[in-house]
């Protein structure tokens, strides 16, 4: 699913910002700081309508993301329901196997 952005611009819907659930590469902090500010200052030589827009394209795209994010939970929960759950030393288990596979 797409979302539409300004100047016609689109965004895979399935990147995440809030979970990532393992979507996407997080930036840096440093990098993070500058792009807000960099965004900041075009925020602030922005007119209002333009601001109205950017504000509605911003909550369509978080509106979005949190319909993903409930789909996943509900699909993850039918699973569960499904085939049951994995015990955490299963888990470690099964982790330790690989290693000692990739090594061998």
């Amino acid at each position: 699913m797409k979302v539409n952005v300004l100047l016609g611009e689109t965004r895979d819907a399935n990147r995440k910002s809030k979970t990532t659930l393992g979507r996407l590469t997080m930036k840096s902090t440093d990098e993070r700081e500058q792009l807000i500010k960099d965004i900041n200052v075009l925020l602030h030589q922005a007119y209002d309508s333009t601001l109205d827009e950017i504000y509605a394209v911003l909550k369509r795209i978080d509106d979005v993301e949190d319909e993903e994010d409930l789909k996943a939970i509900k699909e993850t929960r039918e699973d569960i329901r499904i085939n049951g759950t994995v015990s955490w030393d299963e888990i470690q288990n099964e982790i330790k196997n690989e290693i000692n596979k990739n090594v061998a």
